[in-house]
């Protein structure tokens, strides 16, 4: 009765001592070596509760998780064909037959680029167009005597401004000049030139913006002109414009080895302590999902129940090629507030750094 258990103990000690081996290229991981401690012991003092526990739960566990998954990556592909690609009576352009008589580079550039997402069936979609207007920025007073409002589209590595400048005084503008300045990984391509405005005329001027990084950059600036009835040049100070990190990061998928390895990799780390008026665990999460733009490594059956504690994993990836790690670790105290941690680890300080100040800001509801 006796002969199966302790052959299968002798293979585990001896899987242990070869995992322990200094010639060994890899040792054995602290996860698989607790592993076979505990099935050690189960082998040694076998109970009826840890019995049914190893035979059925353990397998009922596994089978629930390999069919999560299946559901999941049939959802990711039924969304993947539902996307609208190019129809097969679609105009098609030849870039090297248009017309570049007047477009600077800047516009000949953007025009590549737009029908490079058309080619790859990368287009907007009504939602993307209504949210449009949620990126014009107020740069200046309705009082000042010159209105200024930019529209800011962010593309995967440049931010184009096209800002809109109103004369709204009587007199003519001469020498109206946007002057811009970045702080952060942002570089301005090149300084808009010098108009004139006369009474009530408007100007759309743009601004070419290179981003080298995923870091939240702020650019800041002002409008400087000459009035005709005076020589000296006049300044309006413009409003700043943050450039949020959401615009470069997306939701991504890895699987739980590969986010255990880069957590333990990645050096940088950022810890926000929560501070939030919910009072439900999920709900808390999900608005950290919605609000951070990344995707819940954990599945939902982990996360089903009300126990009053919740522990998730969330992964992003940047434009550039950065990854994200998140780890929502929260519970519900006994006055029904929440508390615990977010931690934040990235291979790069200011995507770590960025974040955390967005979830800062946005974690209350």
């Amino acid at each position: 009765m006796n002969k199966a258990p302790a052959s299968a103990m002798l293979t585990i000690t001896h899987i242990l001592r070869l995992g322990e081996a200094p010639q060994l290229p890899v040792p054995l991981d602290d996860d698989s070596r607790d592993r076979m401690m505990l099935c050690l012991q189960v082998l040694a003092h076998p109970e009826e509760e840890a019995v049914k526990v190893w035979l059925e739960s353990c397998k009922d566990s596994f089978s629930a998780l390999t069919s999560e998954k299946q559901v999941r990556e049939a959802a990711e592909q039924k969304r993947e064909d539902a996307k609208l690609a190019c129809q097969p009576d679609d105009l098609i352009d030849f870039v090297q037959l248009k017309s570049k008589k007047g477009l600077s580079q800047i516009e000949i550039e953007d025009e590549v680029n737009t029908d490079l997402q058309r080619a790859t069936g990368h287009v907007e979609s009504a939602d993307a167009d209504a949210k449009r207007l949620n990126r014009v920025l107020q740069l200046t007073g309705l009082s000042d005597p010159v209105y200024a409002e930019a529209y800011v589209t962010v593309h995967q590595y440049d931010i184009v401004m096209d800002v809109t400048v109103i004369n709204r005084t009587q007199e003519t503008l001469q020498n109206l000049c946007l002057e811009l300045a970045t702080m952060g990984d942002l570089k301005l391509v090149e300084r808009p030139q010098n108009y004139t405005l006369a009474a009530g005329q408007t100007k759309v001027v743009r601004a070419n913006i290179k981003v080298s990084s995923t870091e939240t950059g702020v650019i800041f600036g002002n409008i400087v002109y000459e009035g005709t009835g005076y020589a000296e040049r006049s300044v309006v100070v413009l409003n700043d414009i943050h450039i949020d990190i959401m615009d470069y990061i997306s939701p991504a998928v890895c699987a739980d080895v590969q986010f255990r390895n880069m957590w333990a990799e990645f050096e940088w780390e950022n810890k926000v302590a929560v501070n939030t008026t919910f009072t439900d665990c999920n709900s808390f999460l999900n608005h950290i999902v919605a609000t951070t733009n990344m995707q819940c490594l954990t599945p939902p059956t982990a996360l089903d129940g009300d126990c009053g504690y919740l522990a998730a994993n969330l992964y992003a990836k940047s434009v550039f090629g950065e990854d994200a790690l998140v780890n929502v670790s929260v519970e519900k105290q006994s006055d029904g507030r929440l508390a615990g941690y977010i931690r934040i680890r990235s291979k790069t300080q200011g995507i770590a750094l960025s974040l955390g100040d967005k979830i800062t800001l946005k974690q209350k509801a």
